[in-house]
């Protein structure tokens, strides 16, 4: 019986706030991205994993953070600070509260507490502990927990702090494909998104040497866009869409997990919307003529957690991972 894992990078302006020149559409339709991607979720009775940006959890703020070590550095330089009732791309605890008090049984999970690469090559440890530490400490505050870690731009790094912290799980690299060779990449994606019939990879729940779950990611949903989507769309249809039905078919005929990932921010256009609904209505109808499940990463990571346990006494067999690296020096 195969899975569809969702899970949602969700940050407001923190995912843009060290960038020379932010993508501004995005941050100013953030907001409505996110309040629109959680009505289709719930429209379509789809769980997911929420990972959010600490800093959004806060009533207000200095905007330097003194006491966080890459404060010296700079790192919070653009926080306006203020309050969440006049700085709302900074602060969104009422969003999260929506997520919270949805009908759909969503997961609250972590995105570090201000956005910082945890690639141990660019960012000292001291700053990822920060981030873990003042993101659980706003958890507790507005009376959350979270069980899983969603790595800002999915720099794999500084896992033995997330068993440190009592993380459960986190969503690691995803497995390589076919074209992930430099000279091969853009034209290899291009085949693969518009003309292979190869589904994205299923993977399969690995606990990591530190006992936490790793649950690699299959597909972010807004990975083909610009010229190319507009080329290939009036003659194929959505390239990403072809993509995704691919993956939760495989899912929907097997054992594996078909872990789709996306930003509220992607959301900004009728377009970004229509290929999420029409995802999303995919996953349902699969569901209904299928075994196929919807689960959180939070769920997953627990059976797997219970299966190992069951199956080699009461510690279970460790596997590693490889850190992938990153590209933001924060020390």
């Amino acid at each position: 019986m195969g899975s569809v894992l969702i899970s949602i990078d969700a940050e407001l302006a923190w995912g843009f706030h060290d960038l020379d020149k932010p993508p501004m559409e995005r941050v100013q339709n953030a907001r409505w991205g996110w309040r629109r991607l959680l009505e289709l979720l719930d429209a379509y009775e789809v769980p997911a994993t929420w990972g959010v940006v600490g800093h959004l959890l806060l009533e207000r703020c200095d905007g330097r953070h003194a006491g966080h070590p890459a404060a010296r550095n700079g790192w919070f330089d653009r926080d306006p600070g203020g309050r969440a009732t006049n700085r709302d791309h900074w602060f969104g605890m009422d969003l999260v509260n929506a997520v919270r008090d949805a009908d759909v049984e969503h997961e609250l999970g972590c995105h570090s507490f201000s956005h910082a690469c945890f690639d141990p090559e660019v960012t000292d440890r001291a700053v990822a502990e920060a981030e873990l530490a003042a993101c659980l400490t706003a958890a507790r505050d507005r009376g959350l927990s979270f069980d899983s870690f969603l790595f800002p731009r999915n720099a794999i790094g500084y896992t033995e702090l997330l068993a440190e912290y009592e993380f459960t799980c986190y969503r690691g690299r995803s497995p390589a494909q076919w074209y992930d060779r430099p000279w091969l990449y853009p034209l290899g994606k291009f085949a693969s998104y518009t003309a292979g019939m190869t589904p994205p990879p299923l993977v399969t729940p690995e606990i990591d040497e530190n006992g936490t779950v790793n649950l690699p990611g299959s597909l972010c949903l807004f990975s083909f866009e610009g010229l190319a989507r507009s080329i290939v769309e009036p003659v194929v249809g959505d390239p990403v869409v072809r993509k995704a039905a691919l993956g939760i078919d495989a899912a929907a005929a097997g054992d594996g997990i078909c872990h789709l990932w996306l930003h509220p921010n992607d959301l900004t256009t009728p377009r970004h919307v229509a290929r999420l609904r029409r995802i999303l209505e995919i996953i349902d109808e699969r569901r209904r003529e299928s075994d196929l499940r919807v689960e959180t990463m939070r769920a997953v990571a627990r059976r797997t957690k219970r299966r190992a346990a069951d199956d080699h006494g009461s510690e279970p067999v460790l596997e590693t991972t490889k850190p992938e690296r990153s590209v933001q020096r924060i020390r």
